[in-house]
């Protein structure tokens, strides 16, 4: 049971993969594009290259035969992955699987036109006079996004005509990859946005975690917490949209699978094949086994039994707030004063203003009111500074 795999972006999720692939005796070759990634700094052996230049791609599946490729990020020139699965590599979930949801019109048209999934109305622009038109047909507001992006880079909700400019430019230069095309959204008027980890098993049934409530801004997540109230039709109707779309795209792996909930039920929203930010918060404990763990054991074929809510529990992200090679962290210490706290500092090597630089975990028992676990985090995050 000795696997040699390839991560494919080595972020903070691909740090507590790795942590969970070596408890279980793996070897781990990280790849990112810069040096001093966060899993890096705990695999077996790393390499920098640019992931969307499939000949550097091709190159490192050459050198080290692995018997996994996982993507952690959608940068990268996932048609390659099609080769590597007629090579016999497993793709992590699968070679359709990250195509697919790296570009987000083909996970759109997948769940609304093929699955018949209940989305928002939406349209596609690759000019800003298709973009005008696309606006003018959903209204004000709507929200704005590039097919290709990561983190909400480049997404924001456009609230007035004035606006479209800024808005389109905005969301076309944060376009990664080579695709220049963005999709405009109806907005959809939710009270609590989830994510529901599925996991999806080479031998076994499909299985879902507790959902998970999450806050987002400027597209990115800062807090999430488990469990979120929840009616039992409304997690009932998430659980077979999750299913429907996970099976479609085939593959053994954890997926996050995003929901909006709303006074007319459950509305699908995106998907990423792989641990999802919102659910660092597992990393408090509040299951019996972590994101992370349950995609390790998936991608593996290792069974799991079940999954189970053990505690309450709540994460919210400490950002930096400008461009620097040299900082300090600081209050850590502070922070861990509390009880029931937790912290992980991610090892980026340089910040920039809203990235991700740390977390922090708190977590009591099930019954626990989830917004005093809320407010806890925050205040443990703010005691958390990058200097």
């Amino acid at each position: 049971m000795h696997k040699k795999i390839l991560l494919l972006g080595s972020g903070e999720l691909g740090k507590e993969l790795v942590i969970a692939l070596k408890r279980l005796g793996q070897t781990v070759i990280a790849v990112d594009s810069y040096l001093g990634a966060p899993a890096m700094q705990v695999a077996d052996s790393f390499e920098v290259i640019d992931m969307l230049n499939g000949e550097q791609l091709d190159a490192i599946v050459s050198k080290y035969q692995p018997d996994l490729v996982v993507p952690e990020i959608e940068a990268i020139r996932t048609e390659r992955f099609y080769d590597y699965e007629m090579q016999h590599i497993q793709v992590v979930p699968s070679a359709k699987a990250a195509n697919f949801t790296m570009n987000r019109k083909l996970i759109r048209d997948l769940a609304s036109k093929e699955l018949g999934l209940k989305t928002a109305r939406y349209f596609y622009a690759t000019t800003f006079t298709e973009f005008t038109t696309a606006v003018k047909e959903i209204g004000f507001p709507c929200v704005v996004k590039p097919l290709m992006s990561s983190s909400g880079k480049g997404q924001s909700v456009l609230k007035k005509e004035e606006d479209q400019q800024t808005v389109w430019e905005y969301a076309i230069n944060n376009s990664r990859g080579d695709i220049k095309e963005v999709i405009i959204e109806e907005f959809i008027s939710f009270h609590t946005e989830i994510t529901l980890l599925t996991v999806t098993q080479k031998n076994g049934n499909t299985l879902f975690c507790p959902p998970i409530g999450h806050r987002q801004e400027r597209g990115d997540y800062q807090e999430s917490w488990q469990p979120v109230a929840i009616s039992e039709k409304d997690y009932t109707d998430a659980c077979s949209m999750a299913e429907k779309v996970t099976t479609a795209l085939t593959g053994a792996g954890l997926w996050g699978v995003e929901f909006f909930l709303t006074d007319n039920g459950v509305y699908f929203s995106e998907l990423s094949p792989r641990p999802h930010d919102t659910g660092m918060v597992t990393l408090a404990g509040t299951q019996n086994l972590s994101e992370f763990e349950l995609h390790a054991r998936a991608i593996l074929g290792l069974p799991i039994p079940e999954i189970k809510l053990e505690r309450a529990g709540a994460s919210a992200v400490v950002l930096a707030n400008r461009s620097a090679e040299q900082f300090t962290i600081n209050g850590v210490e502070k922070a861990l004063a509390q009880s029931n706290t937790d912290v992980r500092i991610f090892g980026k090597p340089t910040t920039r203003p809203y990235r991700r630089m740390a977390v922090a975990l708190v977590y009591d028992e099930q019954n626990t009111d989830v917004n005093e676990l809320r407010k806890k985090a925050k205040l443990a995050a703010d005691c958390i500074s990058i200097q």
